[in-house]
């Protein structure tokens, strides 16, 4: 049997404001984040679901947190497995800082994109394993999701043209023959609160709003 796996980014924070490079240091959601997680999570109370679970990391954990609230759910259950790539001393840092000190782009410390794909995906494993047949908010980060839309359907989401916005929704079915999950839909939901937005409307650019 397939789950149905939704993966959501988690809201925005004071360093996502800056452009600062998280990784897996614990940043909180700021207002902004979790306004932009209560609007994700009226339009995922649309569907049905049978839990939530979250990254450890805090600003992950709370915006699932929001979502279950507004589902009628429990509290998510954590998994390591989905905390955001770490990025080594390039933590903290901006991108420009990052090119001026690693200009051969040789962080000490980073995690390489085939270890993060391989966690994402045991981890995903394990939790269509445990909801079995089910569906599933999992509410994580932003190169998580990009390796799981990349292996999914590659160059999709290319890290320059195709940002993984705070409070996106993509939606996965595991298939547990083939070890991996199958890009259901791509959903980008921009919350009308961020200063991202463009001229549409938060239902004007959400999928999930028009379906």
């Amino acid at each position: 049997m397939t789950t149905l796996l939704t993966l959501v980014r988690h809201g925005e924070t004071d360093w996502n404001a800056q452009r600062r490079i998280q990784g897996s240091t614990d940043i909180p959601l700021n207002d902004t984040g979790r306004s932009q997680a209560a609007a994700t999570a009226l339009l995922l109370g649309r569907r049905r679901f049978d839990a939530v679970v979250a990254s450890p990391l805090s600003r992950a954990f709370e915006t699932g947190a929001i979502i279950a609230r507004h589902l009628g759910l429990p509290e998510p259950a954590t998994h390591p497995g989905l905390a955001e790539r770490s990025y080594g001393e390039a933590e903290g840092l901006t991108d420009t800082e990052v090119a001026q000190r690693y200009p051969h782009d040789d962080v000490p410390g980073r995690e390489s994109r085939s270890a993060l794909l391989a966690r994402a995906t045991e981890t995903l494993a394990e939790i269509a394993v445990r909801f079995d047949a089910g569906s599933v908010v999992v509410a994580t980060h932003g190169a998580v999701i990009r390796a799981v839309v990349n292996a999914a359907a590659p160059g999709t989401a290319d890290r320059y043209t195709t940002p993984i916005r705070n409070g996106s929704v993509h939606s996965f079915r595991w298939d547990p023959e083939r070890f991996r999950a199958e890009l259901v839909r791509f959903d980008d939901p921009l919350d009308e609160v961020s200063e991202q937005t463009g001229d549409e409307s938060f239902a004007e650019q959400n999928p999930l709003e028009r379906r």
